[in-house]
C-alpha cells in the first residue's frame, strides 16, 4: 500500500457527503416560498392548468418521494427539466460548465502566481519597506469584498482605460485569455490576500527553524538554504490552504459571474432561484458540491506527493 492509496476509497467516503449536500438543499428549496407552476404559467393561469403541471413535473407528490426520485433519475444521469428554459437540465449544466471551471482555474493560477511572488518578496525583505507595503496590501484587500473589487476593476480598466472588455467569455483559448482577465483578477485578488500572508509567516518560521540556522552557520550559502529547504517545507500549509480557498471560490464564484455576466453555474443559479426553478437550482447545487469534493481530493493528492510523510 502506498501513501495515494486513499485516492481508491476516497470516492466511496465522499458518497454520503455528496447524498447530505442534496438532501439538504432539496428540503431548503421546497421551504422557499412561491409556487413554481405558477411562475412559469404566469398570474392568470387557471387551475386546472396549474394542477396539470404540477403532475406532470411531479410536484403534487410528497417531498420524500420527490426527493427519491431526484435522486433516482441523477444516478442515471437524468438532472430533470428545466421549467423556464424549457430544456434538458443535464445538457444546460454542461453548457455553463465550461466558464466556470476556466474562470477558476484562471483565478486560481493568478492567486498562485501573486502569492509566490508577494509571499516571497515580503519574507526576504522583512522588516524592509517592501514588506511592509505588501503586509498593509494584504490587510485592505482581506476588508474588501469581491463584488466591490469586480466593479472597480470595470470602472477602471474597462470604462476608463478601455484595456479589456466589461463583460462576455470569447470564443477560442486566446480569446478566452482576454475576456476571462478581469473576472480570474477579481479572484485572485480576493485570495491572495490570505495566501500571501500565511506563505510569508510560513517562510520566516522556516528560515528561523534549526535545520536553517545550522546549515547557515555550517556555511551553506542562504540563497541555497532558502530555495532547496525552506521555499519547500513552507509551500505545505500554503498548499492546504490553497485547498480551502478554492473550495470557498467554487461557490463564490456567483457573485463574480453576475458582476461580469459570465455564462456560468453562478449566473444560472442565480437565475434559476428567482425564478423559482428548483431542479435546475439542485443540479447547479450538485454540480458545485461534487467540484469542491474533487478540488480537496486534488489537494490531498498533491500534498501527499510534495511530503511523503503524509497519509491521508
Amino acid at each position: 500500500m502506498t501513501r495515494f492509496s486513499f485516492v481508491l476509497r476516497r470516492p466511496f467516503e465522499l458518497i454520503p457527503v455528496l447524498i447530505g449536500i442534496s438532501l439538504v438543499s432539496f428540503v431548503l428549496l421546497q421551504l422557499t416560498p412561491g409556487d413554481p407552476a405558477r411562475l412559469l404559467l404566469g398570474p392568470k393561469a387557471s387551475a386546472e392548468a396549474i394542477a396539470q403541471l404540477r403532475e406532470h413535473y411531479g410536484l403534487d407528490r410528497p417531498v420524500f418521494i420527490q426527493y427519491f426520485y431526484y435522486i433516482r433519475n441523477v444516478l442515471s444521469g437524468d438532472f430533470g427539466q428545466s421549467m423556464s428554459f424549457r430544456s434538458a437540465i443535464g445538457p444546460l449544466l454542461l453548457d455553463r460548465i465550461g466558464p466556470t471551471v476556466y474562470i477558476l482555474v484562471y483565478g486560481l493560477f493568478l492567486s498562485a502566481l501573486l502569492t509566490l511572488l508577494l509571499g516571497i518578496a515580503a519574507a526576504r525583505s522583512r522588516g524592509g519597506w517592501l514588506d511592509q507595503a505588501i503586509r498593509v496590501l494584504c490587510v485592505a484587500g482581506i476588508g474588501i469584498p469581491s463584488y466591490f473589487v469586480g466593479l472597480l476593476l470595470v470602472l477602471v480598466l474597462s470604462l476608463k482605460a478601455g484595456l479589456f472588455p466589461v463583460s462576455g467569455y470569447g470564443n477560442g483559448f486566446l480569446a478566452n485569455l482576454y475576456h476571462m482577465f478581469l473576472p480570474a483578477l477579481t479572484i485572485a485578488i480576493s485570495v491572495t490576500p490570505i495566501l500571501t500572508r500565511n506563505f510569508r509567516a510560513t517562510l520566516i518560521q522556516q528560515m528561523n527553524a534549526g535545520y536553517a540556522v545550522a546549515a547557515l552557520s555550517k556555511g551553506v550559502p542562504e540563497k541555497n538554504v532558502f530555495w532547496r529547504h525552506v521555499f519547500r517545507n513552507s509551500l505545505l500549509p500554503t498548499v492546504s490552504l490553497f485547498g480551502v480557498v478554492a473550495s470557498f471560490l467554487i461557490g463564490g464564484t456567483v457573485v463574480v459571474e453576475n458582476v461580469f455576466n459570465v455564462p456560468g453555474l453562478g449566473l444560472l443559479l442565480v437565475r434559476s432561484v428567482l425564478s423559482r426553478d428548483y431542479l435546475v437550482v439542485q443540479g447547479v447545487t450538485l454540480v458545485m458540491a461534487a467540484g469542491i469534493v474533487i478540488s480537496n481530493l486534488v489537494i490531498d493528492v498533491v500534498i501527499a506527493a510534495l511530503d511523503p510523510r503524509v497519509k491521508t
